[in-house]
């Protein structure tokens, strides 16, 4: 059985799941860690049985290194794919893809260059509740889309910005909710509705005095089919975390997913504490569908480590995409589109004026 080399670059939080999942893979073999702090790259390598390196190349070209993945915070994103990519390995990044579409584009570009594979992580497009609505639009059986709403309301406090040097500042971090919070629900709209043809949005920070970026965001949005859009997203509500998508069809019908639930959490440190269910669904004879689904989707959430199981099927993924030579299941072009419409936001609040896609980068 052919195994692919791979190796974990950070070593934080998200990593250990990396690394726990990538174990779990007949057809992985894990072999290093690269991280900026030697000391901490040791320590995790000696964790998991792997060799630390400081230096991204060097790691690559010595191990053999075929695959990596990359769980640094998303304000190192580039360096460290470009790095990768230049040494002659698939890449697989941590949402968000990066900040700016200039960024995503020197990566994508790259890639296509050295015919390698890049893609991005979004584990809540696996999670079933999520995969039936897409299923749904899919199949026609709410007509098609004519508006979606995606809400996120979450709360980060004081020593959540405090943690790490560069939350909560425009420089550092790009942005606030939008950028770190909010990509996994963005991503599940705009794959649920299609593209996009002009966002009108707004952003403020209304409780979080000690941080520049936004604690609130909310955008009217047209698509290209001519269908409309809303997105409302918060870290200013407290207690609080729930994310839902919902997606309302030409036939009436009404159907959604609440993707999160329960008290906020940090990936690699607090557990996720509710399972995603599909919250609303009045489809034609499945009316009373989805409360037998969020008994099943439940009790399958609480036999399963879900970042770790998720991750795992994603990564299997983008192992097995390399091995056949095709497209990973989700692209660094796909993680591009979140990240255009988080910028379309900025820009339009910027100049009070609606956006037409495609953005530009530069």
């Amino acid at each position: 059985m052919k195994k692919l080399n791979t190796a974990i670059i950070g070593a934080g939080k998200v990593a250990h799941i990396h690394a726990r999942a990538l174990l779990k893979i007949e057809i992985c073999d894990l072999k290093a860690v690269y991280n900026w702090k030697k000391n901490k790259a040791i320590d995790f390598a000696v964790e998991y049985d792997l060799e630390a390196y400081e230096d991204i190349e060097e790691m690559i070209l010595r191990e053999e290194i075929e695959m990596v993945t990359v769980c640094t915070p998303h304000p190192a994103h580039l360096d460290c794919v470009l790095a990768a990519l230049s040494a002659g390995a698939h890449v697989i990044v941590e949402k968000p893809l990066a900040v700016s579409l200039d960024d995503c584009d020197r990566m994508i570009n790259l890639a296509e260059d050295r015919k390698l594979n890049l893609g991005m992580i979004s584990q809540r497009r696996l999670y079933q509740p999520v995969i039936r609505v897409k299923q749904a639009i899919d199949k026609g059986k709410i007509g098609h889309p004519i508006l979606g709403i995606v809400y996120l309301f979450g709360w980060r406090d004081e020593e959540y910005y405090k943690s790490d040097p560069w939350r909560g500042k425009w420089e550092l971090e790009g942005g606030g909710v939008l950028v770190n919070q909010a990509p996994h629900q963005l991503d599940l709209f705009q794959w649920y509705m299609g593209e996009i043809d002009e966002l009108y949005g707004y952003w403020a920070n209304f409780n979080h005095p000690f941080i520049e970026v936004e604690d609130t965001a909310l955008a009217i949005v047209k698509f290209k089919t001519g269908a409309f859009g809303s997105i409302m997203v918060s870290n200013s509500q407290h207690p609080a975390l729930f994310g839902k998508v919902h997606v309302f069809g030409s036939n009436g019908s009404s159907i959604g997913v609440q993707t999160d639930g329960g008290a906020m959490f940090i990936a690699g440190m607090s557990k996720i504490e509710e399972a995603p269910f599909n919250d609303i669904w009045t489809i034609p004879g499945e009316e009373k569908l989805y409360q037998v689904w969020k008994k099943e989707d439940e009790d399958f959430f609480q036999r399963i480590d879900p970042m770790l199981y998720y991750h795992q099927w994603q990564l299997r993924d983008f192992i097995e995409s390399i091995l056949d030579k095709r497209k990973p299941m989700i692209s660094g072009v796909e993680g591009r589109k979140t990240v255009e419409l988080f910028n379309a936001i900025y820009e339009s609040n910027s100049t009070g004026k609606p956006v037409k896609f495609p953005l530009r980068s530069g």
